[in-house]
């Protein structure tokens, strides 16, 4: 075979490939949306000390989001850069300051953590799953 020909044979080989090529998990909204839910949870349950939160659930949820990546092709080696990456925790970080200063809670005042939290619990929000008030 020409090296023409074996050119094109391998470039259409790889096509598919590439066309399939994954997005970052951090753009895998049903994974990186439930990470953020868990973060926002346990930052409630760090500052207020009458909700605690529910670490046996929030564990599951990440091991059944592990194998959601696995299943989308993610390696576990690709899945750990991502969640021990400190650009994506930055990134995390800056998402919950935000909403948490939307929702008026502030780190000089624990209750507001508390206002925050019970409102979640109440109404059973992707947050407030991961809450129990003590």
């Amino acid at each position: 075979m020409s090296f023409a020909k074996t050119l094109a044979l391998t470039a259409l080989l790889t096509l598919p490939v590439a066309a399939e090529a994954k997005p970052p998990l951090r753009d895998v909204k049903e994974i990186d949306n439930e990470l953020y839910y868990i973060a926002i949870a346990n930052e409630i349950s760090d500052y207020c000390p009458s909700i605690s939160g529910r670490r046996l659930k929030a564990i599951g949820v990440m091991w059944g989001l592990k194998s959601k990546a696995n299943n989308l092709g993610y390696s576990d080696t690709e899945i750990r850069a991502y969640v021990e990456s400190d650009a994506e925790k930055d990134r995390m970080r800056a998402k919950g300051k935000a909403f948490l200063a939307q929702q008026g809670v502030t780190y000089d005042n624990p209750n507001s953590f508390c206002t925050l939290g019970r409102a979640e619990i109440e109404r059973n929000s992707a947050i407030g799953v991961y809450l129990r008030a003590n």
